[in-house]
């Protein structure tokens, strides 16, 4: 620099001189979580990486695109402006399923063309329901369960920006006996419909016999059988071949509770003492054997074996 220049050029020279120094490249960062390397100026930045995320450095600032796998999640920092296109709509929900009856809100995104998305108002996709109990969806996305003897899936759709998308989820049997003409009649709905078909079918109904073998459908559907076929039946023997009466009952249907009872006159009123502990089957069975051991010496003695269904 020129001795004569004026002290206005020295000052501006020292400035110079600060700018310069304050574009110092910053230091490396970390946490528990993360660390980002350090920033290089020459080389317009770096990428960072850990198991958590990726992170596109430019020009000494944390820049770029920043994604983590889990939950996924894409961050875009630093830019002006972005071109981006829309190749698709995706549909989803707070929850896979929602009970009968219920309502369950729906939501939408625009799926973009580096696979990130950008949210869409429910209120100006145009919804409808494609497939199940579903009764219909209203224009803010919120979808209302219609009645349902099982757990059904359904779909329901939406269009927004020229662009269709679909979306799966269950209807749940949340209240077993409401369907139709089988509503309030004391038995599952969806035993109902397994043997007896959509309602109405009057052979449904608690106390019909359609099969005639003595046992109503109330009966058959809580012992688990089949009442459509006169084999299917319960059946208790007893046998006095050894020196204690031998009781053999079945079939023995998973989820069912079953109680061996004894009176030793037939007309004494129940409850009857119970001859063992009782027991809920875990899997399907033929039958189960007990041993009166207690019965030895009492001339007369009767059983009964409850079933319960939870």
């Amino acid at each position: 620099m020129n001795a004569n220049a004026s002290p206005h050029m020295k000052l501006h020279f020292t400035l110079l001189l600060l700018l310069t120094a304050s574009l110092a490249v910053a230091g490396p960062r970390t946490s528990a979580n993360y660390s980002i390397l350090t920033d290089s100026v020459d080389a317009a930045g770096s990428r960072a990486t850990s198991a958590r995320y990726t992170n596109a450095g430019s020009a000494s600032s944390i820049a770029g695109i920043s994604t983590i796998a889990a939950p996924a999640e894409t961050a875009k920092t630093g830019y002006m402006g972005q071109l981006f296109e829309v190749t698709g709509l995706v549909l989803n929900s707070g929850a896979p399923g929602v009970n009968e009856a219920g309502t369950l809100q729906l939501a939408a995104w625009q799926l973009l063309d580096d696979a990130t998305f950008l949210a869409v108002d429910a209120g100006a996709v145009n919804w409808g329901v494609v497939s199940g109990p579903v009764t219909g969806v209203s224009a803010s996305g919120l979808a209302t369960a219609g009645l349902t003897y099982q757990n059904t899936p359904a779909t329901v759709q939406g269009t927004f920006g020229g662009f269709n998308g679909s979306l799966n989820f269950t209807v749940l049997d949340s209240i077993p006996d409401n369907f139709g003409a089988y509503a309030g009649d004391g038995l599952g709905d969806d035993w109902q419909v397994q043997y007896f078909g959509l309602p109405p079918n009057p052979a449904a109904g608690p106390l019909r016999d359609p099969d005639g073998d003595g046992q109503n459908n109330r009966y058959e559907w809580i012992a688990g059988l089949n009442p459509t076929d006169p084999a299917s039946v319960f059946k208790l023997r007893i046998s006095r071949s050894l020196q204690y009466p031998q009781l053999f009952f079945g079939p023995i249907v998973r989820g069912r509770t079953y109680t061996v009872t004894y009176g030793n006159n037939l007309f004494t009123l129940p409850p009857w003492p119970p001859l063992s502990a009782e027991f809920t089957a875990i899997v399907d069975e033929a039958g189960r054997t007990f041993l009166d051991t207690n019965a030895a010496a009492v001339v007369n003695r009767f059983y009964r074996i409850e079933i319960t269904k939870p």
